[in-house]
């Protein structure tokens, strides 16, 4: 083979990604079809066409490397591509096409729209082109990070809205997931209870059909990443920072950090699933020891079944003394006894009405004052956010001092705006609930005489609890 024939061998190396640097670039196809006429007009002979879809922002193209060993092994001589950047974005891989220029391995590179020949000129002008490249990306990385840091300080998502939301493309808001909202606060509220491992949680949460963006199933690192995120009860970490959300927040900050707290213990699930139905399983505590009452089936050699329900003693701090067992029937018993005693008559049921109307009344001037003094300490936070920024400008405090601080602030933030929010919707809720109970009570009677368990456990519940 001449030397001559040597000098006429290239690739081409066509190079498009999802970058937004790339987002103007030519397809790969019309690459490749533009340096093909520019082989057929150059009369060079393609040794093999190179296509990469991958940002060349870092050194590591896999494409790209094996092509310069290719090239080093003697297969070619030369490269064709549609503008210097399609090489190379970064330092170290356009010093290595000027090094390999430099020392004779790459004999010429062509290029549609950029002119280029191995002379100190040429050089000099390919180095200005490459570093023009690297320059465009460093600006662009530093203008959208600019253009995120003020998104977050209006309490905007920059990105993608987290499963349970979605993104509006005409206002660029993040609004709520109709659909998948109720499935995400169910996850928390499941697992905040410690009866479900991650991996029970996700086979149980999928199974209610909560599916990703492109509808496949979550894997448990998923709800791990979920269960963890304080995007959910309303705050955006954004890098180890936290901001104030403009968005509706799914859960609250206090049933977010009861998931943390169990996420820490990783307490040991009940397996209420495989377990039999009882009627007060699980609904009473031992007087002795606060550990729940549990239940079991016995059959008598007559073939007859009782249901007896006995202490779990499983309270590892103390040892319980208890050795009864107590028939569901004798608990049913006591159960209309108690709610025997609670029976109001009509009379006494109207006045209660009344005199919970006229507490209504006087509530309203107390709740005022309430929402009025937690607004204020929220402005106060407010204040002491605003002091923070300027300390940190100032120099005063360093990044991670001032993230530390500010996260902080952002969540006592949280806090009290959750609880203005909750007191908001519960100040009338109060007395409506007052007059709901006291009404329930009238019934007591009724149900008392009524031959059905599981309506009088049902009352109980609504009129009691702490029941040992």
């Amino acid at each position: 083979m001449t030397n001559e024939n040597q000098t006429r061998k290239f690739f081409i190396y066509a190079r498009k990604s999802t970058d937004t640097e790339d987002r103007q670039v030519r397809s790969i196809g019309d690459q490749i079809s533009e340096l093909q006429e520019l082989a057929r007009k150059e009369n060079v002979e393609i040794v093999d066409t190179i296509v990469e879809k991958q940002t060349a922002k870092k050194p590591g193209r896999p494409m790209f490397a094996d092509m310069l060993k290719r090239i080093e092994a003697g297969e070619a001589v030369g490269i064709l591509a549609w503008h210097p950047d399609r090489l190379a974005r970064n330092s170290v891989d356009g010093g290595q096409i000027i090094y390999m220029v430099d020392t004779g391995v790459i004999q010429e590179l062509k290029f549609p729209t950029f002119w280029f020949d191995p002379t100190p000129q040429g050089k000099f002008m390919l180095s200005i082109a490459f570093g023009q490249s690297k320059y465009y990306v460093d600006n662009l990385s530093e203008n959208i990070k600019r253009g995120h840091r003020q998104k977050l300080k209006q309490g905007l998502w920059p990105q993608m809205a987290p499963l349970g939301y979605l993104n509006n493309r005409e206002t660029k808001q993040i609004y709520v997931d109709k659909e998948k909202a109720p499935l995400i606060k169910k996850t928390f509220e499941a697992y905040a209870s410690g009866n479900y491992t991650l991996k029970n949680l996700r086979k149980i949460i999928n199974g209610l059909g909560l599916l990703g963006r492109r509808g496949g199933l979550l894997s448990t690192s998923n709800f791990q990443y979920l269960l963890q995120n304080p995007f959910y009860y309303g705050v955006i970490r954004y890098n180890g920072e936290l901001y104030e959300g403009k968005h509706e927040p799914i859960i609250t900050k206090k049933l977010f950090d009861q998931v943390q707290e169990v996420m820490k213990r990783k307490s040991k699930p009940q397996k209420a699933d495989k377990m039999k139905f009882f009627l007060y399983r699980g609904f009473f505590k031992c007087g002795e020891c606060g550990f729940t009452i549990t239940a079991d089936k016995k059959i008598k050699p007559s073939g007859k079944e009782y249901i007896y329900y006995y202490c779990t003693k499983k309270n590892p701090l103390h040892d319980c003394s208890q050795n009864v067992f107590t028939r569901e029937e004798k608990i049913s018993s006591q159960i209309k006894t108690e709610i025997q005693k609670v029976s109001l008559s009509d009379d006494c049921a109207d006045w209660m009405l009344a005199e919970n109307e006229k507490d209504k009344s006087a509530e309203a001037q107390s709740s005022s004052f309430f929402a009025q003094k937690t607004k204020t300490d929220i402005s106060k936070l407010d204040e002491k956010l605003e002091k923070l920024m300027t300390a940190y400008l100032e120099s005063v405090l360093n990044v991670r001092e001032y993230q530390e601080a500010k996260n902080k602030l952002v969540n006592q933030k949280q806090v009290l705006k959750d609880k203005l929010n909750a007191f908001e919707q519960k100040s009338n809720n109060r007395f409506e609930l007052a007059a709901r109970f006291i009404n329930t009570v009238k019934q007591a009677e009724i149900i008392a005489l009524q031959e059905n368990p599981e309506q009088g456990r049902d009352f109980l519940k609504k009129i009691g609890s702490n029941f040992r």
